[in-house]
């Protein structure tokens, strides 16, 4: 039988971070691993709390009757109190345990509310640079992903973003931190966003449902902090996971929280219950359902992806080659350095990520994130790794 039409075009243009991760285990198996400089995929190298471990292996020691059966598909009660609890206190808003769906990872639960809201052309906003897969997620619910570029300094462009809002717009993606730059929205950006949309209500006859992915949440720098979208604007939920903050990508355990404040909260639950059903994930893992309800809170040093960004950041000041400081996150947005040797596209960074690979290191081009003439390092990998590519950058600039 053969492939659909769309897939093999999304196959196609499908993700540079994966196809560079799939290329640095080949590169690591060929050179060596200390020779290779893989900074393609964010893949968080802490380890999970203690008690993440100590809870699974009772889990498995304990094997209660019934423990890997199926439970509601909007998950245990116990856990979505938890989840309750948890995004209460980073919203700053009372949340119900109703008002939350365990998901498949922070990507299950998105497309779960995607489902639940887009018809057939409905358009998606997201402010550019952002994650890839936004694209495939919405067009696989029928809508339409459009990207909205950012400021210079990479934060929302408001104006932009309400001039873009239209009668066909369902949602709006907003990712703090975000991936691939690590910037943070403050506060008053988002009160912004929340009175541009209520013009834009007005405007259009239709609330835009605003989708907060917020996996990098806890992961920031000097003290920042990640302001609630709650509070400003009702029709909006927050999509997470804990495969950032604890460690967890493989176990994929995330959630749906609604905004009680919205006035289809209990319609808008529903719909991602069932659709968290006919997707097929019918519901979240068992095992890690419980874990994460009593973990969620677990203390996590982070100031190791601090001490790694100013590493990485030295070697690249060494090297000539700008970036956006990241406030959250582990990621680094980089700018095409101008050629200085070779003829061609100044700022070609599939280009520039080839010549970078040809150096045994490995970054993913702007392009798939929406910006080109950028690229993006993740430095969630060791310090070794950070250290001994100094001068494959250095060399790197050189050749350019």
């Amino acid at each position: 039988m053969p492939v659909a039409t769309h897939i093999t075009e999304a196959m196609s243009s499908s993700s540079f971070i994966r196809r560079m991760f799939e290329e640095g285990l080949m590169m690591k198996s060929r050179f060596g691993a200390d020779n290779v400089y893989d900074f393609s995929i964010g893949n968080p190298d802490l380890e999970p709390p203690a008690k993440v471990a100590r809870m699974l292996a009772a889990e498995g020691a304990e094997a209660k009757p019934g423990s890997h059966g199926y439970m509601p598909n909007a998950g245990y009660p116990e856990t979505r109190a938890a989840m309750a609890k948890k995004v209460s206190g980073e919203q700053g808003v009372e949340i119900d345990a109703g008002r939350v769906v365990m998901g498949v990872g922070a990507a299950g639960a998105m497309n779960a509310v995607l489902k639940a809201v887009l018809s057939h052309g409905d358009e998606v906003l997201v402010s550019a640079p952002f994650f890839p897969e936004y694209a495939h997620y919405a067009r696989n619910h029928g809508g339409i992903l459009r990207s909205i570029p950012a400021k210079e300094d990479f934060s929302l462009d408001v104006a932009a973003i309400e001039a873009a809002i239209s009668s066909k717009t369902a949602a709006l993606i907003i990712n703090s931190p975000n991936n691939p730059t690590g910037k943070i929205y403050p506060a008053e950006l988002l009160a912004e966003l929340g009175a541009a949309l209520t013009r834009a209500k007005a405007r259009t006859g239709r609330a835009v449902l605003v989708i907060a992915d917020e996996p990098y949440r806890e992961i920031v720098y000097d003290n920042r902090k990640v302001a609630p979208i709650f509070p400003v604007w009702p029709d909006s939920v927050v999509v997470s996971s804990f495969a950032k903050n604890l460690s967890l990508p493989g176990e994929r355990i995330g959630y749906v929280v609604v905004n009680p404040a919205s006035s289809w909260a209990q319609e808008l639950t529903d719909a991602v219950i069932f659709c968290t059903r006919v997707l097929g994930y019918v519901n979240a893992p068992a095992t890690f359902q419980r874990i994460v309800a009593e973990c969620w809170n677990e203390k996590v040093d982070y100031s190791s992806y601090l001490k790694r960004r100013n590493l990485l950041t030295g070697i690249l000041d060494e090297a000539g080659i700008e970036y956006s400081v990241p406030e959250g996150a582990f990621y680094l947005f980089c700018k095409v350095p101008e050629r200085r040797v070779t003829s061609g596209n100044p700022a070609d960074d599939a280009a520039f990520c080839d010549h970078l690979k040809a150096n045994h290191v490995l970054g993913v081009p702007g392009k798939g994130f929406g910006k080109p003439g950028w690229f993006r390092l993740a430095y969630c990998v060791s310090e070794k790794t950070i250290t001994l590519s100094r001068e494959a950058f250095k060399k790197a600039r050189i050749e350019w």
